[in-house]
């Protein structure tokens, strides 16, 4: 028997390929070219799976913008036809989404009803003075409040920040009295008066100084700088994006005023645009083609300002958190 175990450990030590060379060696599965030529079609086979994956969502992220975008713009388009169509399409059951001939004769009986040149001047002036106004005076309350240190500082935001809180309706009349007390009734200045200030801004000021580096404001005064030319030479142009959020929420303010010009101004020609085109309408008639014409005529010189100035309003509403 002991020489039967002798035998096998001989014979399998003899066909171990270590040790008797004789033997062939053990083939190993393929690891070559051919392996990788596979591994790398997988593997451009999984990128174009997730590509068509990207494609697909950027597809559907495409269309569903698409969408939202008709939904808002179509009020804007269905106003271009209804400016276009006759007043008996306009007031039709059966909705005309097409005139059946294009009346751009409505545009030209703006400028008949409406002394439109006229109001637009008066729109145009109360905006850039209003828009100016504030600029200035808001910007120097909001750094006051935020920098300088003064008594009755607190008491005085309080008050200011109030004025937030009171609909603007509420002291309308003793405005009008105001007005009407200095003889400046069916005015431009009656009419921007009441806008040169406003508390809005002057947080929304205060509140961009307040996040301003404190060492700004000391490096410049150890250059010698007073506190204006600290204010004018180094807090001013850091303050740029909230200054253009002041003036687009000024001048859309402004233009779209419709109560006080009304109240105010009872002189078609001393009318801005907004309270003009409320003249348009009827007691017991309204032509709304020339309505939405002279809308569409009264939101030009805005939404032209929109396009040449959109970088810097999406700019400045991104800075400043503005919804």
């Amino acid at each position: 028997m002991t020489n039967n175990v002798a035998a096998a450990r001989t014979s399998a030590a003899l066909s171990d390929p270590e040790l008797d060379p004789s033997m062939p060696a053990p083939v190993s599965p393929p690891t070559g070219p051919k392996k990788g030529r596979r591994e790398g079609s997988a593997a451009r086979l999984r990128a174009k799976r997730r590509g068509r994956a990207r494609h697909g969502s950027h597809a559907v992220a495409h269309v569903v913008l698409g969408v939202g975008g008709f939904i808002m713009a179509f009020p804007f388009l269905w106003q271009i036809i209804m400016s276009l169509s006759t007043n008996a399409e306009v007031q039709s059951v059966t909705p005309h989404f097409w005139p059946a001939e294009l009346q751009w004769s409505n545009y030209a009986t703006v400028f008949e009803t409406l002394p439109f040149l006229d109001q637009l001047r008066t729109s145009i002036l109360i905006t850039v003075i209003r828009t100016v106004a504030q600029i200035l005076l808001c910007t120097l309350a909001g750094y006051a409040f935020a920098r300088m240190a003064f008594k009755g500082r607190a008491i005085m935001l309080a008050l200011v920040l109030s004025i937030l809180m009171v609909p603007s309706q509420v002291y309308l009349i003793s405005q009008y009295q105001l007005v009407q007390g200095f003889g400046l009734l069916n005015t431009i200045v009656g009419l921007m008066l009441p806008g040169l200030f406003s508390a809005f801004g002057t947080f929304l000021m205060r509140t961009a100084f307040l996040n301003m580096p404190q060492e700004l404001e000391e490096a410049a005064r150890l250059d010698g700088a007073n506190p204006f030319q600290v204010f004018w030479k180094v807090m001013l142009p850091l303050a740029k994006p909230s200054i253009n959020v002041l003036a687009i929420t000024t001048v859309l303010w402004s233009w779209n005023e419709l109560l006080w010009p009304l109240v105010v101004s009872t002189n078609s020609r001393s009318m801005p645009l907004s309270a003009g085109l409320a003249t348009l309408i009827g007691d017991k008639t309204t032509d709304y083609p020339v309505v939405m014409a002279a809308s569409l005529l009264a939101m030009a010189p805005v939404l032209i300002m929109f396009i040449v100035l959109q970088r810097r309003v999406i700019d400045g509403l991104a800075f400043s958190g503005l919804k």
